[in-house]
């Protein structure tokens, strides 16, 4: 479920880190290789505090695939994402926040794809212009389309969102760039930070977030865009291949809190390839084999 929020700024912390490269979105750069989802921590410290954030999230709380195969309540499950070809035109679409929304036009096809569930996301790709194009609550209103609230990012670009704006996703990023694609899986690694939910977060926001969603001002809460890792030390080669190559991501990448919704679900794209008996067995790694990211004060410059 998501919620917005005015917010206010509560810091510019940054993460750093080292990649092989940047991963591909439709044969455009899902972002720069210095961008935070693309940035590996797993060399960086971990941050004070972790013991009691990890508490908060849920320590005996196992991991659970926000994705898979089939159909759930009759929607394919996961955040699919849809490619558009150049020159599908572009229409507007009416935002209940509009003063946090990029305006657009949007290239909406008649064929789009948006997540089942109350949250409805549409993610859009244009690979000609490299645009990524993400709404939230995604709906026809008397032949017009209306959304909850949008963004429009330039997969080329390291820019964030305004301080204190929402895009698609409470925390003010981009959806897509922390998506488990299949493609990556069957290729045997993921080379970059994942998407997840906590069931409470903090009225706070750490960078690369840009908004956040809550009341609650209790420092042991996360707040948006806080960063965890799987321990290094904790054992993951009994597990199925699928499952092992979002592990060893989570390893290497981390997942950022990116909403509100039920704790420690990762999110992912669904394709009928996804083995769901793989994908469960992610549920035997509890919330305590995670542990927060300390960040330091790089940060990618503005493109």
């Amino acid at each position: 479920m998501k919620a917005l929020a005015t917010a206010v700024a509560v810091g510019t912390l940054s993460l750093a880190g080292s990649t092989a490269g940047s991963p591909r979105l439709a044969g455009c750069p899902a972002f720069p290789r210095d961008n935070p989802w693309n940035q590996r921590v797993d060399r960086l410290p971990v941050a004070r505090g972790s013991a009691a954030i990890v508490d908060s999230i849920g320590a005996d709380t196992g991991l659970h695939p926000d994705f898979g195969s089939g159909l759930w309540d009759g929607a394919p499950i996961g955040i699919p994402i849809t490619i558009v070809r150049a020159g599908v035109p572009k229409v507007r679409v009416a935002f209940d926040y509009a003063d946090e929304s990029d305006r657009g036009p949007y290239p909406i096809p008649t064929n789009v794809k948006i997540e089942g569930g109350g949250d409805r996301h549409a993610l859009i790709v244009d690979p000609a212009a490299c645009t990524l194009y993400e709404l939230y609550a995604l709906r026809r209103r008397g032949g017009a389309w209306h959304a909850g609230s949008g963004a429009i990012w330039n997969l080329r670009s390291d820019r964030l969102r305004p301080a204190g704006w929402t895009s698609a996703d409470a925390a003010g990023l981009p959806i897509a760039p922390g998506l488990v694609r299949w493609s990556e899986v069957a290729a045997g690694h993921i080379d970059h930070a994942l998407r997840f939910t906590v069931a409470r977060t903090r009225r706070a926001y750490v960078y690369p977030a840009r908004h956040y969603a809550s009341d609650l001002t209790d420092p042991s809460l996360p707040p948006m865009g806080l960063r965890v890792r799987l321990r290094a030390d904790y054992p993951i080669a009994g597990f199925p291949r699928q499952a092992r190559v979002v592990l060893t991501a989570l390893k290497r990448y981390g997942m950022i809190v990116a909403d509100n919704g039920s704790s420690w679900y990762i999110s992912g794209e669904p394709s009928s390839h996804w083995s769901n008996d793989d994908l469960r067995t992610l549920g035997r790694v509890p919330g305590s084999a995670f542990e927060v990211v300390a960040a330091n004060r790089h940060r990618p410059s503005a493109r």
